[in-house]
């Protein structure tokens, strides 16, 4: 499965989207994630990859 045919869980969108959102986020990441929102430890990485994405995509298009 590629990743554009990969879908995320509403849960781990939103922890991505919070992620992407904190200037200075929270060191360990995967441990806060999963308490935060409640995700497993693959959800939680999960989260963390595509918040790295929604980022570089804010940088690219403003």
């Amino acid at each position: 499965m590629s990743d554009a045919d990969h879908q995320h869980s509403e849960s781990v969108v939103q922890a991505a989207q919070w992620l992407a959102d904190e200037k200075d986020p929270p060191r360990p990441i995967i441990p806060v994630i999963r308490e935060r929102f409640g995700l497993s430890a693959l959800e939680a990485c999960e989260a963390a990859a595509l918040s790295n994405r929604y980022r570089i995509l804010r940088k690219a298009h403003g």
